[in-house]
C-alpha cells in the first residue's frame, strides 16, 4: 500500500474507513471476536428418537468466524479452547470478549518454514486434575500443560513408539484410571501421506499410554510402555469412550468413511472390533472426524453434512447440518446441554436436551 499517492483529504476519507473494513473482513482475531448471529437449526431427521435430543426451534449460533481451519475444542476456565491448526496457534473464545491467542506456536517448533497444511497443534482433552493435554499434530507428540500458563510447564506424554517418530497425534481421550488413549494418522506431515520422507512408523495407529495421569510434571515420557491398540485402520481420527467406559470408539476418516466399536479389556488393551457404521456412500461434504458422547452413551460425531448422531449400538438418528464442514465437537455449559461445533472457518454452539459426557473423568 506504500504506493498509493491520495490526492486530497476527500479521497483519504473515503479510503481509510474502506481499507480498515477490509483488513478486518481479512483478519482472523478482529472478524472472530465479532457478535454471535443465529439461525434456525436445520435437522435431518432419520428416526423419532432425535427429538429427545434435539429441541423444537433450536438455533445454531455463529460465535466466531474468519479462521481457516479451527479443531479440537475443549471447555475449561470459562472459555472454550480450540486450534487454529494453520496458524500454528491455540486459540481461546471467552464469553463477552471473543477469540484471543493462547499459544503460538503449538505445533511445530522449527524456525523454516514448515512447508505443509498444518503445522499446528489439534485435538484437546482434560485430565482427572483438570490439566490440558494437545495431540501436538505437527510437533509429532502428545503434550500436557502443568497450569493454565501459557509459558508454563510443558510435559510431553508421547513421542515416539519403538524407537521411532509418531506420525501426528490427532485425538485423544482419557480413561478413568488414569490412561490416555490418542489416535496417530500422518494429517500433521507435510504431504499428510504415507509415503511421506518423514513418516518413521508404517501404522497409523491408536495408543494408549497406561499411567499418563501419574507421569510427573516434566518427566521424560514413559516410552517403553506406550501401547499400541489398533493397526489395521487407515485413517484413525476421532475417539471416544462410552459412559460406563465398556466400549471404546474410533472412526476412520478415509478412504472409507467408518465407525468402529471395541470392547475394552479390563488391563486396558481392546478387542472385539465392530463395525458401528458406514458412511462412506453419503455424499455430501465431510466424514468422520472428531466425536463425543451423551450419557445415554449416544454417539455425535463430525460426518457428512455436519454432526451425525448415532445411538450406541450405531443406528443413525440424524445429522445436525452445519453449513462448514465440521471436525470436532465439545459439551459446555453448567449442565452440559450446550454442544459446541469446530467447522472449518468458524466456531458454533447449539443447545440440546441431552446431557453431554463430562470431559474430566474421576480416577
Amino acid at each position: 500500500m506504500t504506493s498509493i499517492k491520495l490526492c486530497s483529504i476527500v479521497t483519504i476519507a473515503t479510503f481509510v474507513p474502506v481499507l480498515c473494513a477490509f483488513l478486518l473482513a481479512r483478519s482472523p482475531s478482529s472478524a472472530a471476536s465479532a457478535a454471535p448471529d443465529s439461525a434456525p437449526l436445520k435437522v435431518d431427521r432419520l428416526d423419532p428418537a432425535l427429538d429427545r435430543i434435539v429441541p423444537a426451534g433450536a438455533r445454531l449460533e455463529r460465535l466466531a468466524t474468519g479462521f481457516t481451519w479451527v479443531e479440537g475444542p475443549v471447555w475449561a476456565e470459562g472459555s472454550l479452547f480450540f486450534a487454529e491448526i494453520p496458524s500454528n496457534s491455540i486459540r481461546r473464545w471467552t464469553p463477552g470478549r471473543g477469540v484471543s491467542i493462547f499459544l503460538q506456536p503449538s505445533g511445530y517448533l522449527g524456525a523454516a518454514p514448515y512447508g505443509g497444511r498444518e503445522s499446528g497443534s489439534n485435538g484437546m482433552t482434560l485430565d482427572a486434575r483438570g490439566r490440558l493435554t494437545v495431540a501436538g499434530h505437527a510437533q509429532r507428540d502428545v503434550y500436557r500443560f502443568e497450569s493454565f500458563d501459557p509459558h508454563g510447564q510443558i510435559t510431553i506424554l508421547a513421542d515416539t513408539y519403538q524407537g521411532k517418530r509418531l506420525n501426528s497425534p490427532n485425538d485423544l481421550v482419557y480413561r478413568s484410571d488414569g490412561s490416555l488413549y490418542f489416535t496417530d494418522p500422518p494429517y500433521g506431515l507435510r504431504t499428510q501421506n504415507d509415503s511421506d520422507p518423514h513418516k518413521q512408523l508404517k501404522v497409523n495407529g491408536v495408543y494408549r499410554i497406561p499411567h499418563a495421569l501419574e507421569q510427573k510434571p516434566g518427566a521424560s515420557p514413559a516410552r517403553s510402555e506406550l501401547e499400541l491398540l489398533v493397526s489395521d485402520l487407515p485413517r484413525p481420527n476421532g475417539i471416544a469412550f462410552s459412559p460406563d467406559e465398556k466400549y471404546l470408539y474410533v472412526d476412520n476418516s478415509e478412504p472409507r468413511k467408518l465407525w468402529m466399536r471395541y470392547r475394552v479389556k479390563p488391563d486396558g488393551t481392546l478387542t472385539d472390533a465392530r463395525l458401528l457404521y458406514d458412511a462412506t456412500a453419503d455424499p455430501r461434504p465431510g466424514g468422520p472426524d472428531g466425536m463425543k458422547l451423551d450419557e445415554e452413551g449416544n454417539v455425535y460425531s463430525a460426518g457428512p453434512g455436519g454432526v451425525l448422531i448415532l445411538t450406541p449400538e450405531g443406528k443413525p438418528l440424524g445429522t445436525l447440518l452445519i453449513p462448514e464442514r465440521v471436525s470436532n465437537l465439545a459439551w459446555a455449559g453448567s449442565d452440559r446441554r450446550t454442544l459446541y461445533i469446530t467447522a472449518t472457518t468458524s466456531l458454533y454452539r447449539v443447545r440440546l436436551k441431552i446431557v453431554g459426557m463430562p470431559v474430566e473423568r474421576p480416577h
